[in-house]
Order: structure tokens, then C-alpha cells, then sequence
């Protein structure tokens, strides 16, 4: 199957990045190195092309309801301006996939779903679509900066006339940005260093890249790729569809019970209450090791007596911790704060303890 591309695909080319394929897309995973351009996150700011996330807008007067219906968290909460993390619970008891709502205006709101998930996602919300709601799929047409880091109000300011200093985490303004009258700039992010996310039409979409890059010269700003965004989103505890949540994950196991809102009925919401009142069987944890070593994926996770308790569903090195940290799931009795646990890393048992999120705290 030929690999899409993002709009700028040629300039990550010509800045001599790393392509890969993932999720369908030829996308860039560094230009220097992870650990550099994680640094460059953590304390300056860097811009990711996150290009391949999938957008959808949902429109008409039934569309608050259609989204209650298929989401977890309560979107009747939200006024214009804002944004929600939330998850799309399947029929028996997982997760089809995590997304963002924001509400555009009143009758209009957009998703934002992972790349992966786009053809599944939208087959899944348009099942319960019986009201008529309009639904369009943008994810072709916009691209999708991601510009993180302590740095990023200041690189970003000159560029905008809207008062950067004052959207909020987790709101959004739509307004003129780099020349271009409708951009939303939102406060969102994957990395914990704060910054913005902008939503940009495609044919704007090198224009608006270029002025970033111009205007954030002063704070040495960089491109950044996949793989330090990976490394980033870990440091934070921050789940990874396909790693730490998918289709067989409750979200409840997964620790996302702060966005599932029993205040109201959704997909399969009647079992999600009774594995609540119940208590689930499972639990993700983060740990971080005490024996030098770098858990990965599919490690298992066993509890001293070298009994397996679990699996390990992302780990890395962390860049600014200088150890391995990870997330994973152990059965319930074993997933206090504090139990030393051991990874099971190549033919070596390496000791680790379970830590609270997130693992950096700036």
C-alpha cells in the first residue's frame, strides 16, 4: 500500500529527517537525535508535524447527543472554546480509540482521533449516527503543527495578534495566525512542556510552517519527530493507543476513570459501572527501574518470587531522568505504590518499583 504524505513532506525531506512509515504515513521520527530534540522540548521549544492525526466535525443540532453517546467523558460540560480529553468505549468493555472534543460553537464540534484509527473511528461513530448529524472528515485537507516547550508562547507571539499568555490549557481560540485569518491555536499537547497545537488548512500549511521556524529563530526552535514525541508522552505517563490502551483495555484498568462520566449513558457505560462497583481485576502502572536497564513492550512483569503479574506496554530510557521508566499492566493485588516488581529484560530480571505520574515533574 502507498504511504500518504503530510502537506510539508518535502520539507522534512529536505531538512534531512528520517522517514518512516506509521500509521499509513511517510513521517519524519528525527532530523539530529531523540535525546537532543527531546532536550530541545523539555527546555526551549520544538515543532512536531502531527499531520496525520485524523480531524472530523460533527454539525447540527443533534450533535452534542451523538458525541455523549459514543464518548466517555461529558461533553455537555464544555462551551465554545474549550477542549476535552476522552475515549471511545467499544461494546465490550475496551477502547476504540482516545480523541480530543472541542467545541467549535454551539451545533458544531470537532474530534481529533489518532492516525491509526481514522477509517475505524469513523465507521464506529457513524453506526450511532441516527439523528442526522452531519459528519465531515477534514483529516485530508489540515495539518496539524504541534509547537512544545517553556519557549513556545515567546516564539510563537509575533505571529499572532491574540494574547497567547491567556488561552488556557486546554481551551482554544480561533483567530489570525502567520497571515492566515482562521487558524485554531489550541493549548493542547502530548509532551507535558506546554505549547500549542495549530490546526491549519493545507494550502496554508508551508506558508505557516516557514514563519514558525522564522519567528522562533531567536529561541533556536527545531523540528522534532516521532520518536522524541514518544519519549516526551512517557516522561508524562500518557497513554499510547496500541501500547497502553486498545480494544481489549478498559479505561478503567487504564487508569482514564477521570474521563468516564457515569452522569450519563454511553457505549457499553452499564458494564463500565458494574467493573467500577465491582473493581477491576487489572491495573496500568508506571514504574521506574532501580537496576540499570531499558524496559520494553511485551516484557513481562513478574512480582519477586519471579511469578509473572504483568506486561510491560511502553518503556523507554528517560532522557531526563537518565533512567528506564514504563507503563504496564499487573494484576490489582500487585499494583500499590511502591511494591518492587521485577522486568523481565532479555534473559535478566531487573528490579523496578511502582511510581505515581508523572515520572518528570518540570
Amino acid at each position: 500500500m502507498d504511504l500518504k504524505k503530510v502537506a510539508i513532506n518535502d520539507i522534512h525531506e529536505g531538512l534531512g529527517a528520517k522517514m518512516v512509515p506509521f500509521a499509513g504515513y511517510n513521517m519524519p521520527v528525527r532530523y539530529s537525535s531523540d535525546i537532543e530534540e527531546h532536550q530541545t522540548v523539555r527546555n526551549g521549544v520544538g515543532v512536531f508535524d502531527v499531520s496525520h492525526m485524523g480531524e472530523f466535525v460533527l454539525e447540527g443540532p443533534e450533535a452534542l447527543d451523538l458525541i455523549q453517546r459514543v464518548t466517555s467523558n461529558d461533553a455537555s460540560t464544555l462551551v465554545d472554546g474549550q477542549a476535552q480529553y476522552s475515549c471511545l468505549p467499544n461494546e465490550d468493555g475496551g477502547i476504540v480509540d482516545d480523541l480530543l472534543v472541542y467545541r467549535l460553537k454551539e451545533d458544531q464540534y470537532m474530534l481529533v482521533v489518532n492516525a491509526s484509527n481514522i477509517e475505524k473511528d469513523w465507521n464506529w461513530i457513524s453506526k450511532y449516527n441516527t439523528k442526522g448529524v452531519k459528519m465531515m472528515n477534514v483529516s485530508d485537507s489540515h495539518s496539524l503543527f504541534a509547537v512544545q516547550g517553556p519557549k513556545a508562547i515567546e516564539a510563537l507571539q509575533s505571529l499572532t495578534s491574540v494574547n497567547l499568555s491567556e488561552v488556557g490549557f486546554y481551551t482554544f481560540v480561533v483567530g489570525p495566525f502567520a497571515g492566515v485569518d482562521h487558524i485554531i491555536i489550541s493549548a493542547t499537547g502530548y509532551t507535558g512542556a506546554g505549547g500549542f497545537e495549530l490546526y491549519v488548512s493545507n494550502e496554508h500549511a508551508e506558508s505557516v510552517w516557514k514563519q514558525i521556524f522564522e519567528a522562533g529563530k531567536e529561541y533556536d526552535i527545531k523540528p522534532i519527530g516521532l520518536g522524541a514525541r514518544d519519549t516526551l508522552r512517557l516522561e508524562m505517563g500518557y497513554c499510547l493507543y496500541g501500547n497502553d490502551i486498545d480494544d481489549t483495555t478498559s479505561p478503567l484498568e487504564a487508569g482514564l476513570g477521570w474521563v468516564t462520566k457515569f452522569t450519563k449513558e454511553f457505549t457499553n457505560s452499564a458494564n463500565l459501572l458494574k467493573q467500577k462497583e465491582e473493581g477491576i481485576t487489572k491495573k496500568l502502572v508506571a514504574f521506574k527501574m532501580i537496576d540499570r536497564g531499558i524496559p520494553r513492550s511485551h516484557y513481562e512483569i513478574l512480582d519477586l518470587e519471579e511469578n509473572k503479574i504483568g506486561e510491560v506496554t511502553s518503556g523507554t530510557q528517560s532522557p531526563s531522568l537518565g533512567y528506564g521508566v514504563g507503563l504496564g499492566y499487573v494484576t490489582k493485588a500487585q499494583s500499590k505504590l511502591g511494591t518492587e516488581i521485577l522486568i523481565a529484560v532479555r534473559n535478566r530480571k531487573l528490579k523496578a518499583e511502582i511510581v505515581r505520574l508523572p515520572f518528570y515533574k518540570a
